[in-house]
């Protein structure tokens, strides 16, 4: 079964709904620039209500490593995922954290430079020049037809909805599927039927 991170996540009611729908991780975004930035003390007080088994994804981007340490300790989470231009060795230096590496997907991919990641996961996303993530749109799946070279996990994000995503992982295989902004009722807030219906729709 592929597992499902919905990411973006602002509020206890989404964090919660997420949680029933039966999403297996959730993401909380410390980049301030992102209409999707949540407070470290408010995704503390979220994580804190939240039963160990759904995992808490932090997400940054070229953010200070100091930084980075302090707030995945505050917030208790289980995995780092890193959205911006750090490099291999930068990633290496969380230790005793799973480390995701988010790589946007212009029209074409580096396998050999990606590959110089020894990490727990690999994102894969849809590149634009405006934006780190988020952007609700999808990338050229076929980009992606060697990615059983990688060892790690994989995770596809990228313009993912209920009505694509079944073909997505039919086509790809990943481990986990990534979402945000299409089950959002507007930036920062998640239909709650979106969700449902999106995590129906791979069972």
């Amino acid at each position: 079964m592929v597992k499902v991170k919905i990411c973006g996540i602002t509020n206890l009611e989404d964090a919660l709904a997420s949680l029933f729908s039966g999403a297996n991780a959730i993401g909380f975004v410390f980049y301030k620039k992102s209409p999707r930035f949540i407070q470290p003390l408010k995704a503390r007080n979220i994580a804190r209500i939240l039963p160990k088994k759904i995992l808490r994804v932090g997400v940054f981007v070229d953010e200070k490593l100091a930084q980075v340490k302090k707030i995945a300790q505050l917030c208790d989470l289980d995995l780092l995922q890193f959205h911006g231009n750090e490099s291999a060795e930068y990633c290496n230096k969380f230790k005793g954290y799973k480390v995701v590496k988010a790589f946007r997907v212009k029209k074409k991919l580096d396998l050999s430079a990606i590959l110089k990641y020894k990490v727990f996961g690999y994102l894969f996303d849809t590149f634009s020049k405006n934006a780190a993530g988020g952007t609700g749109r999808k990338f050229n799946w076929n980009l992606l037809k060697n990615i059983d070279k990688i060892s790690g996990q994989v995770f596809l994000s990228g313009g993912l909805t209920s009505a694509n995503v079944f073909s997505a992982i039919n086509k790809l295989h990943p481990d986990w599927v990534d979402v945000s902004s299409a089950l959002e009722a507007k930036p920062g807030q998640k239909d709650h039927k979106k969700i449902k219906k999106f995590i129906e729709a791979l069972k």
